[in-house]
């Protein structure tokens, strides 16, 4: 299916070109003024607020069997405005979440093939379960528990992450999100002219052996995605919006020495995370939450791995390279 009445290709040509992409039929910046002067969201659907700064849910749309594209461009305009979107429980295959995924564009295959599942690579399986279907008391991956953005360790970062919860735990394991736009609006002038032109090298085994260095990346999957190196304040393609683009897999600053620069960010990792621009979500069963990796940060919660069973699959589609405000 092609993208929002994009020819089939389009626009991951020009994410690979690193260009900055604004959809047919709207003018750049044209989410960021609706979103700001409180014009109504053109969408077949009512929204309901998740949180003051960030979050909708989508009240009554069931994605199982496929999505119009009337519909999909409601979701859409959604998935611009609220950064973060919440669908009600429904069943939902896991061919049904890999074809909503597609109509965001490519569909990441993650690196790490030992999270594979269902069939479909493009899905990323998180789970504590045994092969029996009881509790095993592991982690299935503990750098969850660290704010981070999907993908940031490609050159491609990820754009959009679609998650379903198969198994929740009663306790713990919830899902939180902070809003990126307004963690640099609030940086004083002096932290806005500092990172102005800074760039962060970005590293899967670096963030991998930091919080699951029990189950380290394989020398093929390293060589498969080396470090890449993105700006620290980062210009978001459709909104025109500034946002800091750091979180976990962020290991060093360019040109810094390597203490300092590991000092900067996690001082400004730090600065960035404001409860009044959190969302924090509880899971119930079949729930689909989506969001835009691009300004927004997230992490898992801690839950107890040997009692309560936990387990979601992702999708993270694939974006453009990130431009410097």
């Amino acid at each position: 299916m092609s993208t929002q009445g994009r020819p089939k290709g389009e626009y991951r040509s020009a994410q690979h070109e690193g260009a900055r992409v604004t959809p047919p039929g709207r003018a750049e910046g044209e989410y960021r003024s609706a979103q700001h002067e409180g014009k109504p969201l053109n969408a077949p659907f009512e929204t309901r607020p998740l949180a003051p700064a960030l979050g909708a849910e989508v009240l009554g749309v069931s994605l199982a069997g496929g999505v119009s594209d009337a519909l999909f461009e409601g979701i859409y305009q959604a998935f611009l405005r609220y950064q973060v979107l919440l669908f009600p429980p429904q069943a939902l295959s896991p061919a049904d979440q890999v074809r909503f995924a597609r109509q965001f564009g490519e569909v990441q295959v993650h690196v790490m093939q030992q999270y594979h599942a269902d069939g479909h690579p493009e899905l990323y399986r998180l789970s504590n379960l045994d092969a029996h279907g009881r509790p095993s008391g592991k982690h299935p991956d503990r750098g969850t528990l660290a704010w981070h953005t999907d993908g940031s360790w490609s050159r491609v970062t990820g754009q959009a992450t679609v998650i379903y919860g198969e198994v929740v735990p009663e306790i713990g394991g919830e899902t939180h999100f902070c809003d990126m736009y307004s963690a640099y609006e609030r940086l004083s002038p002096a932290w806005k002219a500092r990172i102005a032109g800074m760039r962060a090298l970005h590293n899967l085994d670096f963030s991998r052996n930091r919080r699951h260095g029990e189950d380290p990346m394989t020398a093929e999957q390293r060589r498969a995605k080396p470090p890449v190196d993105h700006p620290v304040a980062r210009v978001h393609p459709e909104t025109g919006r500034t946002c800091i683009y750091l979180g976990d897999h962020a290991e060093s600053i360019v040109g810094m020495p390597y203490d300092e620069g590991r000092a900067l960010i996690e001082e400004l990792n730090a600065l960035a995370i404001h409860a009044d621009a959190t969302y924090e979500h509880r899971w119930t069963r079949g729930e689909l939450l989506l969001w835009d990796n691009r300004c927004v940060l997230h992490r898992a919660t801690e839950f107890d791995t040997a009692t309560q069973a936990r387990v979601v699959r992702r999708c993270t589609v694939l974006g453009e390279v990130p431009q410097a405000a």
